[in-house]
């Protein structure tokens, strides 16, 4: 099953700031549902799972990621992945380009355009249902990275005092906890939740045509 998807959405950061924090794969891969970083082989390449979970059926896909092309300038990126289910039963590549677009005052737009190619098992789960699948997690990737960069804003610009030291500087660091393993990405919840989306919007445009004729 071969499918393009297109998404795009607004974070509250400056241009550069967003590119910075995007281009950083080890910080943002936490907010990629189901996802985990294993290895970084270079600067321009990462090693990886992503756990999958139809109801009572598991999958997890380990692959790698490689920048093949990054424009500071341009502020755009392309990279491919290429992932095999561990228990054999399906594979996944990717072409994904992205770039960046300022958004009125202090806000970015970030464009992301996937060609995707599943086989297998995997295919047959999410067949019809990937577009609408990509879009939740997409905006669920958008919230989780627009919590990132609200973290680095600096407390001056928080309306903070930066003239008091905040009660984090002053004490002592705190033994940093392990990370959490990641959740599955919940197949079978955002894939009702998917097709309620499209039966929604078949309905919006049948109406739609009825009304106007």
């Amino acid at each position: 099953m071969a499918i393009r998807i297109e998404n795009e959405f607004v974070v509250p950061a400056p241009i550069e700031q967003a590119w910075a924090m995007l281009t950083d794969v080890p910080r943002i891969a936490p907010c990629l549902p189901g996802a985990e970083l294993t290895e970084v082989v270079d600067e321009k390449t990462w090693k990886g799972k992503v756990h999958v979970k139809f109801g009572p059926v598991q999958m997890s896909f380990a692959g790698t990621v490689v920048m093949d092309e990054r424009d500071d300038e341009a502020h755009r990126a392309r990279l491919s992945a290429k992932g095999t289910e561990q228990r054999g039963k399906g594979a996944a590549t990717a072409k994904v380009e992205s770039w960046l677009e300022p958004a009125g005052d202090q806000g970015t737009t970030v464009h992301i355009k996937s060609d995707i190619t599943i086989s297998g098992a995997a295919a047959q789960l999410s067949r019809g249902l990937l577009p609408e699948v990509s879009k939740l997690l997409t905006k669920q990737f958008a919230e989780c990275l627009e919590a990132k960069l609200l973290a680095d804003v600096p407390a001056e610009a928080a309306g903070g005092n930066s003239a008091e030291p905040a009660a984090e500087a002053v004490a002592p660091a705190a033994k940093a906890a392990p990370p959490a393993p990641p959740k599955a990405v919940g197949g079978l919840g955002l894939g009702l939740r998917a097709l309620w989306a499209t039966i929604k919007r078949f309905f919006a445009k049948l109406f739609g045509r009825r009304d106007g004729s």
